[in-house]
Parts: C-alpha cells; sequence; structure tokens
C-alpha cells in the first residue's frame, strides 16, 4: 500500500519527498486527499470527529515546491493537535515549533531549488499561518505555477490603470495602505482593499 502512495505521490511533490510524506500518512493513519483548486486556501487540516480520523486536503493545481510545504505544514497542525488538542492555538508556538521541525528532512534531502531553500529557511525564523500570507515565500513558490503570461500581481499594475478579476470586476489601482493597495471598483465606485500578491489582468486604459 504504501508504494501505491509513493508512486502517487509522485505525481505532485518531489520524488525524493513522497517516501516520507506517505509514511506520515501511514503512521497518523491519515486519510490525505488530494483536492480541487480552492481560492482560499492551499490545504487544510481537520483533527479527529464524528467517527473519522485525522484528515488533510491540499489543492491538487499546486506546483511540487507548494504543494510539499503546504502539506507539511497541515501534519504539523496533525502533531500539534495529538499532542495538545485543542489546548494549542492553530499557528501558535506549539505548531511553529513542529513545522520547523518537519521541514528538516526536506532540506537533508535537498528537495527544494537553492532559491526556494533560502526563502523558506527565512520564513522559518517565524512561520506564519499561510505561505501566502508571506510575500517572498510566496513569490518563490509561485515562480515555478505554469501561470497564464496575462496575469500579474497587483504591485505590478502601474498606479491608476485599471484591472480586472477573474470573475469579470474591474478595478482601478489607487495608492497603497501599509501592506495594501487601495482599489476602486469602476462599475460601482465601490473601495477594495488588496494584497500585493493577488492575480489579476492588466487592461488596457484609455
Amino acid at each position: 500500500m504504501i508504494d501505491q502512495k509513493i508512486s502517487v505521490l509522485s505525481k505532485y511533490i518531489p520524488p525524493e519527498a513522497a517516501n516520507l510524506i506517505a509514511k506520515w500518512i501511514d503512521f497518523y493513519r491519515c486519510e490525505f486527499k488530494i483536492s480541487k483548486s480552492r481560492n482560499t486556501k492551499f490545504g487544510d487540516y481537520r483533527p479527529p470527529q464524528n467517527g473519522k480520523g485525522h484528515r488533510i486536503s491540499v489543492n491538487h493545481n499546486l506546483n511540487p515546491y507548494a504543494f510539499l510545504v503546504t502539506a507539511v505544514h497541515e501534519f504539523a497542525h496533525l502533531v500539534t493537535w495529538k499532542e495538545f488538542e485543542q489546548k494549542a492555538k492553530p499557528h501558535g508556538n506549539e505548531w511553529k515549533t513542529n513545522f520547523k521541525r518537519m521541514m528538516q528532512p526536506f532540506f537533508e534531502f535537498e528537495v527544494f531549488p537553492i532559491e526556494i531553500r533560502k526563502v523558506i529557511t527565512n520564513y522559518l525564523e517565524n512561520p506564519s499561518a499561510s505561505s501566502c500570507s508571506d510575500i517572498d515565500l510566496f513569490r518563490a513558490l509561485s515562480s515555478y505555477d505554469k501561470k497564464d503570461p496575462n496575469i500579474i500581481h497587483v504591485d505590478k499594475v502601474p498606479d491608476n490603470h485599471r484591472f480586472a478579476m477573474k470573475n469579470g470586476k474591474v478595478f482601478r489601482k489607487m495608492n497603497k495602505i501599509r501592506k495594501r493597495f487601495r482599489c476602486i471598483e469602476v462599475k460601482s465606485g465601490a473601495i477594495y482593499l488588496f494584497s500585493p500578491i493577488a492575480e489579476v489582468y492588466l487592461m488596457k486604459d484609455e
């Protein structure tokens, strides 16, 4: 059975990492699901409840390095829950300690390109709730995505220029407020704050 898990996982993460992730799945008796794409999260962990055991899901469309970092992130939640259950905060010091520890073998396996390894090392100094929350890590991981060449990040949109979201809504980029960009929806005039790494389509302005 573990050979089958390794075979499947090798399609989504670097083959050198698949063996350990497969062992974790068996050791923790975890239901590991490769999920459809979700805009709000890369992965998810759910503790045992209603007769079900530990459950982890990771989006299928992540590149191998993003998939692996997300999987380790969620397994760190599993281990933290086993140790502390509800007594530990979801992304508190206990989770941070486990996440750092569980990332170490993959450095030893040398599965990450050097530029990603450097950024992950910096990120592990104080890991946040999501790899998306750390702009440097998000950029390093997303640089390996297969992307539509017409998509850019909001921070690359020129000031006062229009851009469109995937849902078709059109905005004009205004000024930066702390870490986010203030943008106005052209149709309604409503103001929204965008993350600098939000993916949008640049439009030809008037």
